[in-house]
């Protein structure tokens, strides 16, 4: 059964992220367990394929039931998996309104993210940023860390949209200086619309990104947008005050008179971002608010997989 979008709205009126996450990675689970990934459901379930020859002492028989092929219980020991969840919380992420943009989908997936770390015992870290790092935890692995997490998440989601005067986005700073601290080899994924004011600073985030690759990290991008008005450009025809929310610039146009050109722009930029991102070996994944966050989780198992 296909999986619904997300209603935004409504998962402002939970006051619980950490319960609100466990239920969509739950129904996710089982999502996968009905479906043929079954790859996929045993990855993140903690079990793994079971060797001919080794003890049948950990087999899980449910699961064998199930699938009819046999899996193993997997334990902490095997599983060291150290993720660093960069979160963009701009201006330009609290488009297109309150209870329907893109920071809060982006806070739902990485709270979704956080639990299937913890439910794999891997370790995970969250870096919330701007113009600059607002907040940046430690990359643990206990239940108290991830709750911890959540509780920052959960704040997010309480806060109002910051003002363009309280600066923009600096994407390729912040890359830059993680790339620097993170001491391991590590999963560093990326919730982020990549706005940036030039093509200067689009230039500058490409090589910060080339940087993380350089540390030997796996990176994973999702680039979070509202499609049909921020790609398509899709507007009713009437006069509009259009703001760059990360500058107070204003411009009054009517709908037509750029659509054509606009589109065109923003074609070439993403495509020009996917291309440096395949040359750099990095996942880039785009994603429309408006849509079913299941292809968040499935893009981050199958880089999970190649992190390993």
């Amino acid at each position: 059964m296909p999986s619904q979008p997300l209603d935004l709205a409504a998962v402002r009126s939970f006051e619980n992220l950490e319960f609100l996450a466990r239920q969509l990675v739950d129904g996710f689970i089982t999502g996968l367990h009905q479906s043929p990934y079954h790859g996929f459901s045993v990855e993140f379930s903690e079990h793994r394929l079971y060797n001919p020859g080794e003890s049948t002492r950990h087999l899980d028989w449910k699961v064998l039931a199930r699938t009819d092929k046999l899996f193993v219980k997997r334990y902490e020991e095997e599983t060291n998996l150290r993720c660093h969840l960069l979160l963009d919380v701009s201006p330009s992420m609290y488009y297109p309104r309150p209870g329907y943009d893109k920071l809060h989908f982006s806070v739902l997936c990485a709270a979704a993210i956080a639990t299937l770390l913890q439910k794999q015992r891997d370790a995970v870290g969250l870096v919330t940023f701007a113009d600059k790092i607002e907040v940046q935890t430690p990359v643990r692995s206990t239940s108290t860390h991830r709750h911890t997490l959540l509780l920052q998440l959960q704040q997010l989601m309480e806060r109002t949209a910051p003002t363009a005067e309280r600066g923009g986005t600096d994407v390729a700073g912040v890359i830059h200086q993680i790339a620097q601290q993170i001491p391991k080899r590590s999963l560093v994924v990326i919730f982020s619309d990549m706005l940036g004011r030039s093509q200067q600073d689009q230039a500058a985030t490409l090589a910060a990104l080339q940087h993380l690759r350089h540390q030997h990290h796996e990176v994973l991008l999702f680039h979070v947008m509202d499609r049909a008005t921020e790609a398509d450009f899709d507007f009713a025809e009437r006069p509009y005050v259009f703001e760059d929310v990360e500058t107070g610039q204003r411009v009054k146009l009517s709908p037509a008179q750029v659509r054509e050109q606009y589109r065109a722009a923003m074609q070439q930029y993403t495509q020009e971002l996917a291309l440096r991102c395949g040359q750099y070996k990095i996942d880039f994944v785009p994603v429309d608010i408006q849509e079913p966050f299941d292809k968040v989780l499935h893009a981050y198992l199958v880089k999970r997989g190649k992190a390993r």
